[in-house]
């Protein structure tokens, strides 16, 4: 038994039971002002080398946030970028004045970087010039410490006792000049980061799962951008209604019009079409743009203008030759849905319902979602194509083939290697 299973059985503490600290009052102190109150925003080269100079000159670990516009513009560009640091104290960053971050990216490039959910905001920090080279994600950090909820505002107030503003996370960060209650929230957002994560780190101490963070951490870091998504029109909402193959190709003319007419207007997809409208027009193949407005979606207050150019997509769906039709589904990934392993291969079938219930089982005694202690697509793969020999040392290659950080190989090689053994090999 690791130091983990031995901590993750004994009494919890505060951190991964969500009450509390026991030196503040049962109720949650609310944090309702920033230390230094609420710093000005930077929007300008010379604001900004101040900002790079100060925080070069800072000490310790360096907070970061990012705010979007999700549901109001194109893409998911950062509208605000929200620093804390010893000695540099708080900045909040306009990205639309200052496009251009790579300087201060750069004095804190061997600065290890607190983020919260970092795979949200990567991306988008990315895009302006700011890329850790170390980080600390505090989202992830109470997922392996065990916390029933690992929100930030959550996390703040289970660990720090500290309650946080809420309300202004999903408003329209793109809006210029920024309120100031929305200013607020943003300075407040990495006010106590650095507290946080230092709590945390003596928790996974505590619990024998500090290094296991850090490798965590360390594929967050390195991990290269995301490809490009294949046939992105396939994940429109309620494509499962979609059977025939002209009608996908309405969805695909009618999702490609409306992705080139948000981005040229910067708007959200959404504002421009909503997605059971594309549904609905691919569903009925409207012969002329009279059909068409009979549509839900496509009612009186839509343009004449508007309307022929759906028409439009709709008609070029209608006029590809059949070799140019998509095809039904994706070609597969990896292993099918496991839904139809009893039929394709009972075998498989029986291997990943073992594998699914030891996983289940460990991490239960650890603590911490299936999901973290090893991923599911990667038992799934293992399950429907183990390796030859089935040995513990041949599934901790697989393992590490597709991914798995080598705590996790550690942890879950021998349930998946006995799942593999106990069960019948494919004939």
């Amino acid at each position: 038994m690791t130091d983990a299973h031995k901590t993750a059985a004994e009494t919890a503490l505060r951190t991964t039971g969500g009450a509390p600290p026991d030196d503040v009052d049962k109720a949650p102190i609310p944090l309702l002002e920033p230390r230094e109150g609420i710093p000005p925003v930077v929007a300008t080269d010379e604001a900004l080398a101040e900002v790079v100079a100060a925080f070069a000159a800072g000490t310790g670990p360096v907070a970061v946030d990012a705010e979007r516009a999700s549901g109001y513009r194109y893409g998911q560009r950062a509208y605000l970028v929200q620093l804390r640091r010893e000695g540099a104290g708080t900045a909040l960053v306009d990205p639309v004045g200052c496009p251009d971050l790579s300087t201060l990216g750069e004095v804190l490039s061997d600065t290890e970087w607190i983020l919260h959910a970092a795979t949200q905001d990567l991306p988008c920090l990315r895009e302006i010039g700011m890329v850790p080279s170390r980080l600390f994600d505090t989202e992830l950090a109470g997922r392996l410490a065990g916390f029933p909820r690992v929100g930030l505002g959550a996390m703040v107030e289970s660990v720090l006792g500290y309650a946080l503003e809420k309300g202004h996370s999903a408003v329209d960060w793109s809006t210029r000049p920024l309120p100031e209650p929305w200013l607020r929230y943003a300075a407040l957002d990495v006010e106590l980061l650095v507290d946080l994560r230092d709590a945390l780190e003596k928790e996974l101490d505590r619990q024998g799962k500090l290094e296991w963070a850090r490798e965590e951490f360390d594929a967050i870091a390195s991990a290269p951008p995301a490809p490009p998504r294949k046939d992105p029109w396939r994940r429109t909402s309620g494509m499962h209604k979609v059977r025939r193959r002209r009608q996908m190709a309405a969805v695909r003319e009618l999702w490609t019009a409306r992705d080139r007419i948000a981005q040229r207007r910067d708007v959200s997809p959404g504002k421009v079409l909503s997605d059971s409208a594309i549904i609905e027009a691919s569903l009925a193949l409207p012969v002329n743009v009279n059909a068409l407005t009979a549509l839900p979606g496509f009612g009186h207050r839509m343009g004449r203008r508007q309307l022929e150019q759906w028409q439009a997509a709709v008609d070029r769906a209608k006029e590809l030759p059949d070799a140019e039709l998509p095809q039904p589904g994706q070609p597969l990934q990896g292993p099918p849905p496991p839904r139809s392993w009893a039929d394709k291969d009972p075998a498989a079938a029986a291997r990943l319902s073992a594998a699914r219930a030891a996983v289940s089982e460990l991490a239960e005694q650890l603590g911490m979602p299936q999901e973290n202690l090893i991923t599911p697509d990667t038992v799934r793969r293992v399950c429907w194509e183990p390796p030859g020999d089935r040995s513990q040392a041949a599934v901790a290659e697989t393992l590490a083939s597709y991914g798995a950080r080598r705590w996790q190989i550690e942890q879950v090689t021998p349930l998946l290697a006995a799942a593999l053994t106990d069960t019948p090999a494919k004939p």
